[in-house]
């Protein structure tokens, strides 16, 4: 192919086409079609300058053909990356590169310019004659030289200028830091900074963007300029920020590598050994979702993802009072000695600090539930390396993971007082007790065994004089426990007035908010909802029941106060207070000197 593309850029001339320029259009495609990596089907990337086009979808030749006849080509396009050129240093097509969505990965800019500019610096040598870097992977090393060594600016621009010195005047080495960073931006994740309430009432985002106010409280958006200050502030900075790190990007860079493509479908094709569950793809939850949405299940490559989130201390121990809360989501088609690895853990919202934002975290979800709604509804068409061909990827979330507190935040039931038990609900069995006004579950278990059991009946080893006659019904579903928020008249965090509403109404049911998970359109169809961190579990019951056998003073759990009310609701006379020396004996678990 003659390697002249000046042609490219002579379409018209007197308003018609210049001489010879189909036929090279159609040399250009003859040479698209002999590389079939860069292909999706008989389909090639269209290199007109149109919106749409610009090498990021693929069309039919014949309408490929129309539009750079009526278009031209995008500008700086002399390197056909995209339709099959390359060189001996990156032999990998460049069809293999994932295709981002332009306004999630840089709103302000041509994406599509700042890639192609970042693939054509990975393919061509630094300077004549050297075989070792291209302009792109010196960049990335200069980068790591100043991560690595903790380098300042100026240091790179002074190496920077050094190098130019010994490299020929033809080379296309970055000259200093400003040019690295323009180069390797490409290779960055998008980040978006959203402004927030000071009172996190809520977040200037879609709609609400141009705001100067808050529409809850009335509280500007604005800190006022500095006093004193005459120079006129020219960037208005926020009282409160948060950040969102979009997930589409991160989920199509899972198929764009060939080290994680191929492990994508293993919750697929792996099999379940001895009815062990050793993965969520062997669990009922993940089961009943794939028969309820078919269509999404039929495609192995879509994804599953988990949530996560937790109170974080920035500042440690011994710093300010300040707590930030992540939010981590988690892809489960993966193996189960892949998915748990930190790199595969997606941070994706930062909740601003210093207070517990509580009831108030569904306002700071919107941005991912938005995501997660087109990623299901439409999805993002994606290249898998593995099996070198496009394809619509889909996502989905199946559950949460937290410990109690934040089981509260997410889910909308308040894991505080008697209703606390999110299985019992409004059927509790939980009771106050007299002395020390807490609530008490002890005993709420044996309606759980099966109706006969000699358990039920036994009026001494558990509540004094009490039997069990009532039996579990079920837990509820989905599509009840959805009713049921609507019915009673709960609004989401993020509504207007849902504060005095759902304040109003929480004192007399358990349910304190209608979660933003609702707006997920098959959240209602999960089996599984939110789960209890085992973290968490393990060890509070751990510690109890260690500090309790050891009888570690201020620890156990089997103190004064306790034994005060415990005859009260046992029969437990051997466990009473001494009426001569008014100490209370020691339980039978406890360990004695010998035995610690």
């Amino acid at each position: 192919m003659d390697t002249d593309r000046s042609w490219m850029y002579r379409r018209l001339q007197g308003g018609l086409l210049y001489p010879g320029f189909t036929e090279r259009v159609q040399e250009f495609v003859n040479f698209a079609l002999h590389h079939p990596a860069c292909m999706s089907g008989p389909q090639i990337k269209c290199p007109c300058p149109k919106t749409r086009c610009k090498n990021t979808s693929y069309r039919d030749v014949e309408t490929v053909k129309l539009h750079i006849l009526q278009k031209g080509f995008v500008a700086d396009y002399q390197v056909w990356v995209f339709h099959g050129e390359g060189n001996v240093l990156n032999p990998r097509p460049v069809a293999q590169l994932p295709e981002y969505d332009v306004d999630m990965e840089n709103e302000g800019g041509d994406d599509f310019s700042s890639v192609q500019r970042m693939v054509i610096d990975a393919t061509e040598p630094v300077f004549l004659g050297n075989s070792k870097h291209s302009p792109l992977s010196a960049a990335v090393k200069m980068l790591d030289i100043k991560c690595r060594h903790s380098g300042s600016v100026a240091l790179v621009d002074d190496v920077t200028e050094f190098i130019q010195e010994l490299l020929p005047e033809e080379n296309k080495m970055p000259k200093n830091f400003a040019e690295i960073k323009k180069m390797v931006r490409g290779l960055g994740l998008p980040v978006k900074v959203i402004d927030c309430c000071l009172r996190n009432c809520m977040i200037y985002w879609g709609s609400d963007a141009d705001l100067t106010r808050c529409k809850i409280c009335d509280h500007e958006r604005w800190k006022p300029p500095p006093k004193g200050n005459s120079v006129k502030r020219r960037v208005n900075v926020p009282y409160r920020k948060m950040f969102y790190f979009p997930i589409t990007p991160r989920l199509q860079r899972l198929y764009a590598s060939k080290a994680t493509a191929k492990h994508m479908t293993w919750h697929a094709e792996h099999e379940m050994v001895d009815g062990k569950m050793c993965h969520p793809s062997d669990s009922p939850a993940w089961k009943h979702f794939s028969e309820l949405h078919t269509e999404f299940a039929e495609e192995v490559r879509n994804i599953r993802l988990g949530l996560c989130t937790d109170g974080f201390q920035p500042f440690g121990a011994f710093g300010q009072n300040y707590s930030s809360w992540p939010v981590i989501l988690t892809p489960y088609n993966l193996p189960p000695w892949m998915c748990m690895k930190n790199e595969f853990m997606f941070l994706t919202v930062i909740v601003p600090g210093p207070r517990n934002p509580k009831h108030q975290m569904d306002i700071f979800l919107q941005p991912l539930i938005a995501e997660l709604n087109h990623l299901w509804e439409f999805g993002v068409r994606t290249f898998d390396v593995h099996r070198r061909q496009n394809f619509q990827l889909k996502a989905a979330l199946m559950w949460t993971i937290n410990d109690f507190p934040a089981y509260s935040m997410l889910s909308g039931w308040s894991t505080s007082g008697r209703l606390a038990c999110p299985h019992c609900m409004e059927n509790t069995d939980a009771f106050t007790l007299k002395g020390s006004r807490k609530q008490s579950w002890f005993d709420c278990h044996r309606k759980f065994l099966p109706r006969g059991h000699i358990y039920r009946r036994n009026t001494t080893d558990f509540r004094k004089g009490k039997t069990v006659n009532k039996e579990f019904s079920r837990t509820k579903t989905g599509e009840e426990l959805l009713a049921e928020v609507d019915h009673l008249g709960f609004m989401k965090a993020y509504e207007i007035g849902a504060g005095t509403n759902n304040a109003a109404k929480s004192t007399d049911y358990g349910w304190n908010k209608k979660s933003i998970f609702w707006d997920l359109p098959y959240w209602k169809t999960n089996l599984i909802h939110h789960n209890l961190d085992v973290m968490h579990i393990e060890k509070n019951v751990f510690d109890n029941i260690f500090n309790t056998v050891l009888n570690v003073p201020g620890k156990t759990k089997d103190h004064a106060k306790s034994r005060e009310e415990l005859n009260d609701i046992c029969d437990r006379p051997e466990l009473a207070k001494d009426p001569i020396t008014g100490r209370f004996p020691k339980a039978l678990y406890a360990l004695d000197k010998d035995g610690k």
